[in-house]
């Protein structure tokens, strides 16, 4: 598994630079359109709520676009994540392949 060493852009870059600044949305204006409390919004602002695929789908309705772009964007973050840290390299050195059928 071959990925960039370049680490991915985040969620909160993604929704903040692409979509919050461009629309001029405040995190008060997202989370009323989103219809959760605000600290949801702050937290998804500052890489510390991941997207679930009910966000996702939440977003992808607020914004237009699909549950499969934010469900990417984290996707993409989460195996840079392990990829790029002992532990989770650690952790997959120890799975042992099993044998396929001839």
């Amino acid at each position: 598994m071959l990925m960039t060493k370049r680490k991915p852009a985040t969620v909160a870059e993604i929704l903040v630079e692409e979509f919050m600044q461009p629309m001029e949305l405040t995190q008060a204006a997202l989370a009323d359109a989103m219809g959760v409390p605000r600290k949801h919004v702050n937290e998804l602002c500052n890489d510390r709520r991941g997207i679930t695929a009910a966000t996702a789908l939440i977003l992808a309705r607020v914004f237009g676009n699909s549950p499969d772009f934010w469900l990417n964007v984290q996707r993409r973050n989460d195996l840079w994540q392990v990829l790029n840290s002992p532990e989770g390299l650690a952790r997959i050195d120890r799975a042992k392949p099993l044998p396929t059928a001839a």
